[in-house]
């Protein structure tokens, strides 16, 4: 019997940002088929009523918030309507990101801030207001998503790896501090998958056939490989693993 079928999260309350598409909707519905309440973040009512939706034929109770997770004053109110709704929080998966692909020297600042806010303040802003509605449980699970630009990086990728390498730094440094609650916090570094944000490399032959040559399996990671990955975390299996992170990268790393 798997995880999904045997309601391993049974009771558990998960946030997940980033849940209107991708990598965060996989965790969430891996994380609702477990019997998990979900609380869906994003700023796409209409995808995120897709999740929901997708997570209610699951048979998971599934509620959306929409919010802007860089933005404190968001964040703050997002928080309490989550509260309310459920009472407290058991596990929170900070997976919301965005990649702008350049050189470094023909970045705007705001661009730059774009990058870093998106994938580095937002897990900041998200762990503060949510950590004390986690507290006080024995139990807690936090995971974010690296990439594996926080361990390697390619031409174009300095705000994105800079920021993914300061978010690694921050799980490490979290994880100690939560330890003694029984709060995990773990980092996932996916490679190269098949989501919205690759689309546009994975229709060009010649930037496919690049990253393609880059992974020993010679395929883009499916989306459903992170949800299982989730769901494990989460899990009993999970709970001696923390402060550190996971490549699931095909083997990008190991080269």
């Amino acid at each position: 019997m798997t995880d999904t079928m045997s309601k391993t999260l049974e009771g558990k309350v998960a946030v997940i940002t980033g849940a209107s598409r991708g990598l965060g909707k996989a965790m969430a519905l891996a994380l609702g088929g477990a019997g998990a309440k979900l609380a869906l973040v994003a700023r796409d009512r209409a995808k995120l009523e897709e999740t929901a939706a997708e997570a209610a034929a699951l048979g998971a109770e599934a509620a959306i918030f929409l919010a802007d997770v860089t933005d404190a004053e968001q964040v703050a109110a997002m928080t309490g309507q989550v509260a309310s709704k459920f009472g407290h929080v058991d596990i929170l998966i900070n997976n919301a990101g965005t990649n702008i692909r350049k050189p470094l020297v023909e970045y705007t600042l705001e661009e730059w801030r774009k990058v870093t806010d998106t994938n580095l303040t937002s897990v900041f802003l998200m762990c503060r207001a949510m950590i004390p509605h986690m507290r006080g449980r024995s139990y807690g699970r936090i995971l974010n998503l690296t990439s594996i630009m926080s361990h390697v990086s390619l031409p174009g990728r300095s705000a994105y790896s800079a920021s993914k390498a300061a978010l690694l730094g921050l799980t490490r440094a979290l994880a100690q501090e939560l330890a003694a609650e029984g709060i995990t916090v773990v980092g996932i570094s996916p490679g190269p998958f098949a989501t919205e944000m690759n689309t546009v490399l994975m229709q060009n032959p010649e930037i496919n056939q690049q990253f393609m040559s880059n992974t020993p399996l010679g395929r883009w990671g499916k989306v459903e490989e992170i949800g299982n990955l989730a769901l494990f975390l989460c899990g009993e299996g999970g709970g001696f693993i923390t402060g550190t992170d996971i490549l699931i990268d095909g083997g990008w790393t190991a080269r």
